[in-house]
């Protein structure tokens, strides 16, 4: 716990960190350890980013936390001569963190804000389209890829040719609903369709056909037909029946009897209730969540009743679709929000979506370009070729030619690698896999690039930008206190009662008590029922079972001082029940003894043991710590600091 909430407030600052960048003061050796120099310009930036009250700048306060950061350092440091910044746990955790700091100095997040603002205006317009597919998997070979991409050409200049689509879907498509519909897809709007298909979509006019479009389903042509604003949503709710083909003509029949009792004056929410058959819409009036086009895709037919209604209160005619026979009365309909109304849960989906995962891919290639990336094609081809299908199960090793392993496969910012490292990465990161050796080989490849890329970009971020750096260190710092602290401190004889009880009994004098009540405490919101029990109480009942388990909560019996518990602090302390309010909440306390001033039981006071008895241990350890690593102030340093400090 102490962990994830020292970590969350670093994310929190540090974003906010990261939107201003300081000017930073020449940097001194501050003070050093063993040796080992701390600077300057770290412990301002620190004491600045945790004093924001403008009389904590003076002379002593930099005095006071000065020896804090001290006591900070030589904890960091003996987690690094144990060497707790180098185990799995910490790289990963690290790693993870580290990821999530960079996120605002570099360009993926202008990425995203670009995608999310995309996807907002697409959907204020609905295209409608139709499509001729030629399925292809994603990790197939190139000999069938190129035979898919002939195939839907082909297919491309007979449409362009004068052919008409919707008969040419039907005949070739390999989408099966082509047979029946032409392709035709109806209308749709942002992140309902792939997103290489939505690309090709939103830049076509009326009328136009596209070029080949590559997605995970294959190779698709597409033909607008129709561009119109978007309709936002609908709010509707339904009675339905369903249909199974022995009864059609009954289902019919009672949909429409139905129909003649709402137009007769029945209410719609007790035929709901009677007769439709949906389990968890029946007892609410029908209500289904609002929707949008093409959010019902599988069902036209409801969507285009439910989009036609006008008037809220309207009920449509019966109709039938594929789950039966409806009815459908509009609640309402809902325009398109206004982009700050969207923009976080719409960023969230688009993160989620694949167009950031193209897009990133995209910025990718950018990087290479940009730190000269260059590959040797025919080296990579005679590592893929060693591929089997051991890599499929994670198994692989390296059988191939050895004189394979120094030669260099690719060159990124002037430094090659060879394939020996690349054969250690693959081994170390492969996994279980349903693509072909072939394409996971690749995959592993594109992936050794890219984490090499990373690195460059990683070193190039530390160098250039001092707030990031900073930042860093402080969650590597950060983690390893931690972890050196629960080392040494919070998990050392934290547990061992025997040394506990010696501890309590040696400084028995530190807890001491004054007047106490032992009490217990019910909470309750309902008045009512607070003085029906009291009322049952002062007559002699007792509480029953079910009595309890009306109360919001139930403390147990336990001592209380003066300042533990504000309700406690409102009663007079005397034996018996009374009730007070405290925050629109009713308490019922009950005192069953009084209890006179003394030392606390060691139960009583075992939180307080514990935190004295790890203030203890650490104040021992610290002792230990100073003369392991030997602090030596620079004077110049620390006039250079409070100078910086204590300015007016």
């Amino acid at each position: 716990m102490r962990k994830s909430l020292f970590i969350a407030l670093l994310v929190v600052v540090g974003q906010a960190v990261a939107q201003t960048a300081e000017k930073k003061s020449k940097s001194l050796v501050l003070f050093s350890l063993r040796n080992n120099p701390v600077y300057t310009d770290e412990f301002i930036y620190l004491y600045k980013k945790n004093h924001l009250n403008p009389g904590d700048f003076t002379e002593k306060k930099v005095d006071e936390y000065l020896n804090l950061f001290i006591n900070f350092k030589l904890k960091v440091s003996e987690a690094k001569s144990r060497g707790l910044d180098t185990t799995a746990a910490f790289n990963k955790e690290f790693k993870s963190y580290k990821e999530e700091l960079k996120k605002p100095y570099l360009a993926e997040k202008d990425e995203l804000d670009r995608l999310t603002k995309e996807a907002y205006q697409r959907l204020n317009e609905e295209v409608k389209a139709s499509h001729i597919l030629i399925t292809l998997k994603p990790d197939a070979a190139s000999a069938d890829t190129l035979a898919a991409f002939t195939k839907i050409m082909t297919i491309r200049s007979r449409v362009m040719g004068g052919e008409n689509f919707e008969k040419v879907a039907e005949q070739v498509s390999e989408d099966p609903s082509a047979k029946s519909n032409g392709g035709n897809l109806g209308y749709f709007t942002a992140l309902q369709m792939v997103y290489p298909f939505e690309q090709a979509a939103y830049s076509l006019k009326v009328g136009e056909i596209s070029q080949p479009v590559r997605t995970r389903f294959g190779y698709h042509l597409l033909k607008v037909t129709d561009r119109k604003p978007a309709r936002g949503e609908v709010e509707v709710s339904h009675i339905i029946l369903r249909t199974g083909s022995p009864d059609d003509k009954k289902v019919k029949n009672k949909i429409l009897e139905i129909y003649d009792q709402l137009r007769g004056g029945r209410s719609w929410e007790e035929l709901c209730r009677e007769y439709s058959e949906d389990p968890a819409t029946k007892d609410s009036g029908g209500k289904l969540r609002p929707f949008g086009v093409g959010a019902l895709a599988g069902i036209p037919q409801f969507e285009a009743v439910a989009f036609s209604l006008k008037q809220p209160g309207e009920i449509s005619d019966p109709f039938q679709s594929a789950y039966g026979w409806h009815i459908v009365r509009l609640e309402k309909k809902i325009p398109m929000p206004a982009f700050s109304q969207v923009e976080e849960t719409l960023k969230r989906k688009v993160s989620r979506d694949e167009r950031l995962q193209i897009a990133d891919k995209r910025l990718q290639e950018e990087k290479r370009k940009l730190y000269g990336f260059s590959e040797n094609v025919e080296i990579k081809n005679s590592l893929i070729n060693t591929a089997d299908t051991t890599l499929q199960r994670g198994k692989w090793k390296f059988n191939g030619d050895n004189s394979l392993r120094p030669k260099t496969i690719f060159v990124l910012q002037n430094k090659s690698y060879d394939v020996g490292q690349l054969i250690l990465f693959m081994e170390r990161k492969q996994t279980t896999t349903a693509l072909s050796p072939g394409a996971y080989m690749t995959q592993l490849y594109e992936s050794f690039v890219d984490e090499k890329l990373t690195e460059i970009e990683d070193t190039k971020l530390l160098a250039e930008n001092a707030d990031f750096r900073n930042l860093l260190t402080e969650y590597e710092e950060g983690i390893l206190l931690f972890t050196i602290m629960e080392k040494e401190v919070w998990n050392r004889d934290a547990n061992d009662t025997v040394a506990l009880h010696n501890f309590y009994r040696e400084n028995k004098e530190k807890y001491k008590a004054g007047d106490r009540v032992h009490a217990r405490v019910f909470t309750i919101t309902d008045k009512n029922f607070l003085e029906e029990i009291k009322t049952k109480v002062n007559t002699g009942d007792s509480l029953k079972k079910d009595d309890l388990k009306k109360f919001k909560s139930i403390q147990p019996f336990r001592n209380y001082e003066r300042g533990d518990n504000k309700a406690i602090d409102k009663v007079s302390w005397a034996i018996g029940l009374q009730s007070v309010e405290e925050s629109e909440t009713y308490f019922l306390i009950e005192i069953d003894r009084l209890v006179p001033p003394g030392i606390k039981s060691f139960e009583e006071t075992r939180a307080q043991v514990v935190s004295d008895y790890q203030e203890i241990l650490e104040k021992k350890w610290l002792t230990e710590l100073r003369q392991k690593y030997p602090v030596k102030i620079n004077n110049k340093g620390k006039k250079l600091v409070v100078n910086e400090l204590t300015k007016k």
